[in-house]
């Protein structure tokens, strides 16, 4: 219902189908976006991790590469026989020739010294390999990290070490080894240290991408953004322990590929379905919504027209096909049993109409079978005897005057009675003639008339009610009191039939007044006028009936009463007023309460009416 605010199925099947198609459309491209997504965003996420360990794996491989090359290269000067005679007798050509500027360049190192196994510096010195130059800030800053430097600690045991040391705000690739002979042996005399340092632009060269030295970290992190992924590698000290981070961002190729990958096999997997529906929608609407709308038309036409015309369409070996045959079959058996029916409808036409006939004559026989059995069994005013003796006796004129005067008083009431008796038998008998008269009526309009309609004439309903009441009276042996409006009320019928439909409905009154064995009953008529309609209300106070049964009540055959037969009365009525463009019904309140019969007719034109009336 409006405003609900729930949704009406729709009813046609197209678009039932189209909904379907949707509805199917739409769960396709989202198992099929779940599954792509199941598929391809894990594989691609996997890429891209493998390659994140794959950047951490070659960040660790460049930090460990620049303190072992500089181990390596320390190593050698730390197993040498000239480097162990130094470090017990210092010497200004060793210097010269192993600490000139040509030497730590060809050693790709910034700063290089010699410790005793106290810690005291023998020599440092630190350049710029650029500039060939020294660097004094570096070499004091070298000396103070020297100092602080745990050389055992950082060796943990073994002859040389590489590692990552702070100098200040200067990072460097340190190698420290052992002081010994080029043999190894001999006992340590002191380490010897070479540093190199590291720069960002260094690590980016190395990385072949953007990468900056920042704070220290203690174990690596990767962090993805919704493009890129930044990546945190530590650079270990002479402890282990972190002293700075190699940082750099990496973009998220893979994931984002692996997006775009997605969206476009979901664009193209819904696009396909699209394609597929849209063909199948218009497969279904060509090979069956049409020829179906097809049958629908030809059926519309069927029933409007009555022609039963069969449906030409094309030959198909489908179920279309089948049912365009099956329907050609049914229209051709329905044009079969519609001749067979309309012989047998004007054969029980006929016999109906004979039957009708007999119906509304015996109704109207019945006050003359009254008025003759109730003239037959009338016994006489005064015996024919006594009305003898009694003359007999008068002409005596002997006779004493006070038994004359009894006698001719008796004569005079006796003549009185039968003067009384035969007004009451004319009276009876012109009941009779008109009974019979509406008996011949009846006959010659059925003849003129036959199975056509009925013409329809201004007539006035109260004087047929009047007419049919007074032979209505003589209908039955109870005693029934009539009332009805004297005042004319104009109607469109045919007044025979008219007055036929109101003397069968009389008649059924008069038995249901029968049937509840009071011996009588009254029947009360009353008209009301409702616009362009007359409606004509006929009460009884007989036995009524179950109002469930007013349904079946005009179907033919149906009676109220189990031990009679017939029930035409009321199935004939109810045509015969839809003949004349009226309506019957019948009502009642339930058993013992009376029925009403209502009639509905058409009122006539004022001008016919006040014709009429004039």
């Amino acid at each position: 219902m409006p405003g609900t605010g729930r949704l009406r199925p729709p009813r046609s099947l197209g678009a039932k189908l189209v909904l379907i198609l949707t509805g199917v459309g739409l769960l396709g491209a989202t198992t099929l976006t779940l599954l792509l997504a199941t598929v391809i965003t894990p594989s691609f996420n996997h890429l891209e991790h493998t390659a994140e360990a794959a950047h951490v794996a070659r960040t660790k491989a460049a930090i460990e590469d620049l303190p072992a090359k500089v181990e390596s290269a320390v190593r050698d000067y730390g197993d040498w026989n000239s480097s162990w005679n130094y470090m017990a007798a210092p010497s200004r050509a060793f210097e010269e020739e192993s600490f000139s500027t040509l030497a730590m360049v060809n050693l790709d190192i910034n700063g290089m010294a010699y410790v005793r196994p106290d810690r005291s510096i023998v020599i440092a010195r630190w350049i710029d390999v650029a500039q060939e130059a020294d660097v004094p800030p570096m070499r004091a800053a070298l000396i103070g990290a020297i100092q602080r430097l745990d050389f055992e600690g950082a060796l943990q045991g073994r002859n040389s070490a590489g590692f990552y040391l702070r100098l200040g705000d200067t990072l460097a690739a340190v190698g420290i080894a052992r002081v010994r002979r080029s043999d190894g042996s001999g006992r340590p005399r002191g380490y010897v240290l070479m540093a190199r340092t590291v720069t960002s632009a260094q690590l980016s060269t190395l990385l072949q991408l953007e990468a900056s030295f920042t704070a220290p970290v203690n174990q690596v992190t990767v962090t993805p953004t919704s493009s890129r992924t930044r990546i945190a590698v530590p650079v270990p000290g002479s402890d282990g322990h972190a002293i700075a981070t190699a940082a750099y961002s990496v973009p998220r190729d893979l994931s984002m590929l692996g997006k775009r990958m997605l969206i476009l096999a979901v664009l193209a997997s819904t696009l396909l379905l699209a394609v597929v529906l849209l063909v199948l929608r218009r497969m279904i609407t060509r090979l069956v919504l049409q020829p179906l709308h097809r049958v629908e038309r030809h059926m519309g036409l069927v029933r409007s027209s009555g022609t039963l015309g069969l449906l030409t369409e094309r030959p198909r070996d489908d179920e279309i096909g089948s049912l365009v045959t099956s329907f050609n079959s049914m229209l051709r058996q329905l044009k079969d049993l519609r001749e067979q029916l309309e012989v047998q409808s004007f054969t029980l036409g006929r016999s109906e109409s004979a039957v009708a006939v007999m119906h509304n004559v015996r109704n109207a026989l019945n006050p003359v079978t009254t008025v003759l059995s109730q003239g037959l069994d009338r016994p006489a005013a005064l015996d024919r005897t006594t009305i003898d003796k009694a003359l007999a006796e008068l002409a005596d004129h002997s006779l004493a005057p006070d038994r004359r005067a009894k006698l001719a008083a008796l004569l005079a009431a006796a003549f009185d009675a039968i003067e009384c008796e035969r007004e009451d038998r004319r009276a009876q008998l012109c009941v009779g003639r008109d009974a019979l008269r509406h008996v011949l009526q009846i006959i010659g309009e059925q003849q003129e008339a036959a199975h056509e309609r009925p013409p329809l004439a201004t007539c006035d309903i109260s004087d047929i009610v009047a007419q049919n009441a007074t032979i209505a009276r003589y209908s039955g042996e109870n005693s029934i009191a009539f009332s009805f409006p004297a005042r004319p009320h104009w109607v469109l019928a045919n007044r025979v039939i008219l007055s036929q439909v109101v003397g069968n409905l009389f008649a059924n009154a008069a038995e249901a007044i029968a049937a509840t064995g009071k011996g009588g009953g009254s029947i009360a008529v009353s008209i009301h006028e409702k616009g362009d309609k007359i409606e004509i209300v006929i009460r009884d106070d007989g036995e009524g009936f179950d109002p469930a049964l007013a349904p079946t009540l005009f179907q033919r055959g149906f009676s109220t009463r189990p031990h009679k037969s017939g029930g035409f009365g009321l199935h004939w009525c109810a045509n015969s007023m839809l003949a004349m463009d009226g309506a019957l019904e019948v009502q009642s309140d339930g058993k013992g309460m009376g029925a009403r019969a209502i009639l509905r007719l058409s009122a006539a034109p004022l001008a016919d009416a006040e014709e009429l009336a004039a």
